[in-house]
């Protein structure tokens, strides 16, 4: 991991950067864990972020289940692209609490999950009716702004 030194407006920033694959990079600042999304991907072979043997291994496996997952588990692959409206959230924070599980019916307005965002709790609420088809984050998840939640079917 690369470490650097930030001082933004008078607080200073401790960043690690873990994994850098195509346009994410996850990365860790002042401990708390991040995904950020550049604007365009960059060269992995030129950054020595890769080196760690920490953040190697978890690279090539996504390549791998992405080439058997269609062949073992079909269903879990379609459920998020095309059974539903995903729900996204609305500002980076940690999910705190998931309130429906797969297959639960849910109205438009009803509490789905909690996000801890600058120490506050927000409740995110269903913004279509239907059944949850996919659930993409756990308790304890940190998302950022925009990332998919959760899908209604």
């Amino acid at each position: 991991m690369n470490k650097y030194q930030y001082k933004v407006k008078g607080v200073d920033y401790e960043v690690e950067i873990a994994e850098v694959e195509g346009n994410i990079a996850k990365v860790n600042v002042n401990g708390i864990p991040f995904e950020i999304e550049l604007q365009k991907p960059i060269n992995a072979a030129k950054h020595p972020t890769m080196n760690n043997p920490k953040v190697q291994p978890p690279q090539p496996a996504p390549a791998r289940p992405a080439q058997q997952a269609p062949a073992q588990q079909p269903q879990q692959q379609a459920a998020p692209a095309g059974a539903g409206t995903p729900l996204k959230a609305p500002l980076p924070g940690t999910v705190t609490e998931v309130k429906v599980q797969v297959g639960q019916q849910v109205s438009v307005g009803d509490t789905v999950l909690v996000l801890e965002a600058m120490k506050m709790q927000n409740n995110i609420e269903a913004e279509t009716a239907g059944q949850v088809t996919s659930i993409v984050v756990k308790q304890g998840d940190t998302v950022m702004e925009g990332s998919v939640l959760l899908t209604i079917g």
